[in-house]
């Protein structure tokens, strides 16, 4: 296979607006051209990981496979950059199908919000006083009273992200597992959260919220005010992602487990 094959595979580049992603996006489409990106099977993503989850949320009404490429600063999902042989690279490509979370969010003035989570959905205090959350799994009280800075539900993929740095677990990609993670818990001050099954659906109601408002966030997008806010894997939606063979993502997060 070589860079006159590559129409053949209906591939296209997307780049983050880094000085860095934009070079390397002159030099891969020059070499191996470049079709609309609405139409591609594949995706060839040149950034870090905030361009990566920019694009999968794009793209989750497609079937669209993505190839990235580290341009960026963090690139735990992105292969390595390399101008040489990517036709080849995608064809030996390993995949690692991905789903994300589902957000409901009901405010304090009744407005309702759905939103789509590939990391994770997290609850967060507004103002300088503690949250006090309701947590719910499966119609069941699991906890009556959090009082936190936050909590969150991440997924395997977002697991080494935020979750990660609010001491939550690292959970093996193909583990069917959710992180439940407390962010700066006060009370009970011994609870560090909980692993639940994938299909478990996942109820917060906000306790006080006049006093102590909280907002809610499915990844990068933000909900305030919220009063309720209910969460579930979706598993209709398929987000598949290639990965080098040597390099997969299952490996990497299996790394992350052993790194100091």
């Amino acid at each position: 296979m070589n860079g006159a094959d590559l129409p053949q595979l209906n591939i296209a580049f997307v780049a983050a607006n880094s000085a860095d992603a934009q070079i390397a996006f002159r030099e891969l489409t020059s070499r191996y051209g470049q079709v609309d990106p609405q139409t591609a099977d594949v995706l060839v993503v040149l950034g870090g990981d905030g361009t990566m989850l920019q694009t999968l949320h794009k793209t989750l009404d497609r079937k669209t496979q993505i190839f990235g490429m580290n341009c960026g600063t963090v690139g735990f999902l992105m292969n390595r950059f390399e101008i040489d042989n990517l036709p080849q690279r995608i064809a030996k490509a390993r995949t690692q199908v991905l789903h994300p979370l589902r957000m409901r969010a009901i405010c304090r003035d009744g407005n309702t919000h759905n939103l789509l989570a590939i990391n994770e959905v997290s609850l967060l205090r507004e103002t300088a006083q503690t949250a006090r959350i309701n947590i719910m799994i499966d119609g069941v009280e699991r906890l009556p009273e959090l009082v936190c800075d936050g909590v969150m539900v991440a997924t395997p993929a977002g697991s080494t992200a935020y979750n990660l740095s609010a001491h939550g677990p690292i959970l093996p990609i193909g583990a069917d597992v959710l992180a439940l993670t407390p962010i700066s818990a006060f009370r009970p001050r011994r609870w560090r959260g909980a692993i639940l099954p994938h299909r478990s659906v996942v109820r917060f109601q906000v306790r006080d919220a006049d006093k102590r408002p909280v907002s809610a966030a499915a990844d990068s997008d933000e909900i305030r005010d919220v009063a309720e806010v209910t969460v579930h894997e979706d598993r209709s939606i398929r987000m598949t992602l290639l990965f080098d063979p040597e390099h997969h993502l299952e490996e990497r997060i299996l790394q992350e487990q052993f790194s100091a």
